[in-house]
């Protein structure tokens, strides 16, 4: 590290340590992204790739002009503005905060600061509310995995709406935001919250609550830890290579036995595909910092290794120590959706060819009793029961291919918990999707959660992939190779919301079953996972 102090960044930063001043930090080689966060503490811009420039989670202001800051050095940025979500006017924050509440535009909170900033900057060019494509083509730069896009752009929209002239914020319908909370909670398998400090980043992710002076830990690649007083030094002397996306083919790993199938599906691995990746704080003799925060991370992080590292090493060093996994740990170390191969006859029985996972055989023949199910080793990475809807919504696709509803009819299913969910495809692409799952409790976050789901299934079924070898090594290490859609690939959805009285259950399950069933129907049963067609042109 060197002495001097250059560069000198300018940072409009409200509440934070440089309000708006003048701060002097070393010229070292650091990121903006890493003098912000680690070295002044501001905590909003966050980091989904580790960093690739890619998931738009670290967006701030240059001179005016989002960018990313993960990939910005900061001597590039000396003596120039620096705006974060704290340095906006609290008047457009708050207006942000409720527009994206109003919406449902903000589940789990970790990417929407920085998709705020990319919509403020979008605002400030007087891009009208209307002009849809316009913010699709901007939010290219980002990725979202929970909210499926369009509340986000309805949020764009709603930022000038329900105005009290006289303050200027905004003023949103009265709602329970326990209610919502509870809903959210239901829809997303664990703890979460619904509200303003959600939206603006501020949900209590393991990386933004680390104690002053806590060591940082990274997967050394051997299966140890390197550990450094900061990210750079621990990340350097784990020697981390940047991740790459692959040119080789996806290749399906499984083959399916040959049968007198009327239907086949194979399908390839997956990546959940969270933004934050796994991270975990501890103090000595104390209790690791949830990796949940405020989601479930579709089932990715049940078992992450993160707190228990971080249990180990506080002890081992005796001060609070932080396990961060970099996107590339995540993708390698994580547990996948696992692939298979399925045959199908006309009168139900068949065969299910699936990577060894715990718990998935009894799963599908408890709802498929006439399926034969083989499990076979499959070199690569772990796999996990814990995604959405796993052997469930394989079995519903094999089941409408072998005895289709009728187009133009809605698929239906019933989740576990009794919960119900139709989906079809109308002739102008938009997806429709009617719900059954008890008290809605709030409508705005059921819907959220029923379009993200919608969002999930759509990429399931036509782009998310994984390239893993003959050896089972994963060569797709970039979130953006991972085939998660874009706002300017996802149709729109039509959600309806059937009101009841009785107890809430999870519906965006069975919506996720629904609308991939619906969309493999539409497309013509292809026989492999991904299939590559896409749903909106």
């Amino acid at each position: 590290m060197s002495s001097h102090h250059l560069p000198v960044l300018q940072l409009n930063v409200n509440g934070q340590q440089v309000n708006g001043q003048q701060v002097e930090v070393a010229d070292d080689g650091s990121t903006l992204l890493d003098v912000l966060r680690d070295g002044l503490g501001v905590r909003t811009p966050k980091d989904g790739c580790s960093p690739q420039g890619q998931c738009g989670c670290c967006t701030v202001f240059i001179d005016g002009a989002a960018r990313v800051a993960c990939v910005t050095p900061a001597r590039r940025v000396a003596g120039r503005s620096v705006v974060t979500l704290e340095g906006l006017p609290e008047p457009t924050t708050q207006r942000w905060a409720e527009a994206f509440s109003a919406t449902g535009a903000s589940q789990c909170g970790f990417c929407t600061p920085g998709i705020i900033m990319r919509l403020e900057a979008l605002r400030s060019k007087g891009i009208a509310a209307d002009d849809v494509g316009a913010v699709e083509r901007a939010l290219q730069a980002h990725l979202c995995r929970c909210t499926g896009w369009q509340t986000i752009v309805e949020a764009y929209q709603a930022f000038g709406d329900f105005t009290d002239s006289d303050t200027g914020l905004v003023v949103g319908r009265e709602r329970s935001l326990e209610a919502a909370s509870r809903r959210a909670t239901i829809e997303g398998g664990t703890t979460q919250v619904v509200g303003a400090d959600i939206v603006l980043g501020r949900a209590g992710f393991a990386a933004d609550t680390v104690p002053d002076g806590a060591l940082i830990a990274v997967p050394d690649g051997t299966g140890g830890w390197s550990v450094g007083e900061t990210l750079a030094e621990a990340r350097r002397r784990a020697g981390k290579v940047q991740g790459r996306r692959t040119t080789a083919e996806s290749v399906l790993p499984i083959s399916l036995p040959v049968g007198d199938w009327v239907a086949t599906l194979r399908t390839s691995w997956v990546e959940p595909a969270y933004l934050e990746t796994d991270a975990a704080w501890c103090e000595p003799d104390g209790e690791p910092a949830s990796p949940l925060a405020n989601g479930g991370a579709f089932g990715g992080k049940v078992h992450s290794p993160a707190p228990e590292a971080a249990r180990a090493l506080s002890i081992a060093y005796g001060q609070p120590v932080l396990v961060l996994l970099s996107r590339e740990d995540s993708v390698r170390l994580g547990p996948k959706r696992p692939p298979m191969a399925a045959g199908i006859r006309a009168d139900g029985t068949g065969v299910v060819v699936i990577a060894r996972t715990e718990g998935v055989a009894d799963h599908i023949r408890s709802i498929a009793p006439l399926l034969e199910v083989i499990e076979v080793d499959v070199p690569g990475p772990p796999t996990s029961m814990a995604s959405r809807a796993v052997g469930w919504a394989e079995v519903v696709l094999l089941n409408e291919a072998a005895n289709p509803t009728a187009i133009g009819s809605p698929i239906r299913v019933q989740g576990s918990t009794g919960a119900f969910a139709e989906a079809d495809i109308t002739p102008d692409g938009v997806v429709h999707v009617r719900v059954s799952c008890g008290d809605p409790l709030d409508e705005i976050v059921l819907r959220s959660y029923v379009i993200g789901a919608a969002h999930m299934a759509i990429g399931w079924v036509t782009s998310e992939s994984l390239t893993v070898d003959e050896v089972g090594e994963i060569h797709d290490l970039t979130i953006r190779s991972f085939g998660v859609l874009r706002a300017v690939d996802m149709p729109h959805v039509a959600v309806n919301i059937e009101m009841s009285a009785s107890e809430p259950k999870n519906g965006s399950d069975a919506a996720f079953v629904a609308v991939a069933a619906a969309v493999w129907r539409h497309q013509g049963f292809p026989p492999q996972l991904p299939t590559a067609i896409r749903l909106r042109s």
